[in-house]
């Protein structure tokens, strides 16, 4: 599933053909994704201007001049195409329609923004924008991690006490938001902390340590258009390359390139956790 890297990427793919535009045109090609759409949606889209295009842990709002945002959850194959616009010196044009081309949005000025999503997992919605803090897929998320209410003191005294390994207490979205299990993997490497340690047991300069090591792991991942192991496409349909920066994530049985150990794999909560045996304690 795409974490904050990959939304984040995909949401300044889409701020050239949606911020700042209306939807003259909305195609809604079916009534459900992972649930069900809203009622009237093509109504409630068509002739709103979007003032502002912008994330919110995993999910992209994109703020409506009527009081509501569209809110969008790529799930496990979404993807958000933009054509009709250039992007940098190339100019992408329309494809013609895909079978799992489930939402589009014909942008004023010409542009199309495609939700295609093979398997479904994704979602869409519309929220009143004043009362988005209580809607239910947002009201429980932690801090972002790159904002003013993310900083040491608020992440140690978070984990004090806590007996959760600290790979899931970095995984548990009321804690920061936005972080999943890749770049879980890629910060508790960096800080030298076993994926399997108690989160309470663990030093407070240690825990503190791990806020500019994630806010680190995470600018470059943006700054390299997020990971793409199957699914992810940037808005232009370009892969991201963070995958060719991992240092432990999906390395299992290789050296380490720290100290030559091989890199080990164990299963945490139903989810793969690579780390180095030596390297984190």
């Amino acid at each position: 599933m795409p974490e904050l890297p990959e939304v984040e990427t995909v949401r300044r793919g889409l701020l050239p053909a949606m911020e700042g535009r209306r939807i003259t045109r909305a195609e809604i090609n079916r009534p459900d994704l992972r649930w069900p759409l809203p009622e009237r949606m093509a109504e409630r889209l068509e002739g709103a201007l979007v003032r502002r295009l912008r994330r919110r842990s995993k999910y992209i709002l994109a703020d409506l001049d009527n009081g509501e945002s569209l809110l969008i959850h790529l799930g496990m194959s979404g993807r958000m195409l933009v054509s009709g616009v250039a992007i940098g010196e190339f100019h992408l044009d329309h494809p013609l329609p895909q079978k799992h081309d489930h939402v589009v949005l014909h942008m004023e000025g010409g542009a199309r923004v495609t939700f295609n999503d093979a398997r479904r997992f994704g979602a869409m919605d519309l929220v009143r924008t004043d009362r988005e803090e209580a809607y239910w897929l947002l009201r429980d998320l932690g801090p972002e991690p790159f904002g003013n209410d993310f900083h040491e003191d608020y992440l140690v005294a978070r984990l004090k006490g806590r007996a959760t390994p600290i790979k899931a207490a970095l995984l548990d979205q009321r804690v920061v938001a936005g972080l999943g299990n890749i770049y879980v993997c890629e910060v508790l490497y960096r800080a030298g902390i076993d994926p399997r340690r108690q989160a309470g047991r663990i030093a407070a300069r240690r825990i503190a340590g791990l806020v500019p090591i994630i806010r680190d792991v995470l600018s470059e991942a943006i700054a390299a258009g997020g990971s793409s192991l199957r699914d992810h496409r940037q808005a232009d349909g370009e892969l991201g390359y963070f995958q060719h920066a991992f240092r432990v994530y999906d390395r299992e049985d290789e050296a380490c390139a720290q100290c030559g150990a091989t890199i080990r794999r164990i299963v945490q909560s139903g989810r793969s956790s690579y780390y180095c045996p030596a390297c984190q304690r």
